[in-house]
């Protein structure tokens, strides 16, 4: 799936992901549609990896094993389709990406953003903190900007 592409010396890189179970995908394709995270590697910089509306799957274990990224961008609301669950990440999927990951940053992203989106920044900070997982997880209030 992926694709390479290069702007002003900053190397970008396509990749997969799942909008929700491979079954959800299929039984409404219309209205999940497909999507794609995007990695961003400069010699100078950090390796930043965008995992976009994708669950975890297979694909973002290809792109962490690929990228070894150093910070990891997810978008962790747990958005929710009735009949179909989740359609991004929720707490289980963002400790996965940070066991998978153990040298990344994590950003935490799209909590409160739309309203099918069933987690909430507090939410995930408890289950960060149960699990051992707030030293790595940052999760940002609206309008917070973060530099690494």
């Amino acid at each position: 799936m992926a694709e390479y592409f290069e702007f002003e010396g900053v190397e970008l890189t396509k990749t997969g992901g799942l909008h929700g179970t491979r079954e959800a995908v299929e039984a409404a394709h219309d209205i999940l549609g497909d999507v794609s995270g995007l990695v961003f590697n400069h010699p100078d910089e950090k390796t930043l990896y965008i995992a976009g509306d994708t669950i975890w799957n297979e694909y973002v274990v290809a792109s962490l094993a690929a990228h070894s990224p150093d910070v990891i961008v997810l978008n962790a609301g747990d958005a929710q389709v009735p009949g179909l669950g989740s359609i991004i990440m929720g707490c289980e999927d963002v400790k996965r990406v940070h066991d998978a990951a153990p040298a990344a940053t994590i950003v935490a992203s799209h909590m409160e953003a739309v309203n099918h989106c069933v987690l909430t920044r507090a939410d995930l900070a408890d289950f960060a903190a149960a699990n051992a997982m707030a030293e790595r997880l940052l999760i940002p209030a609206d309008s917070e900007a973060l530099s690494f």
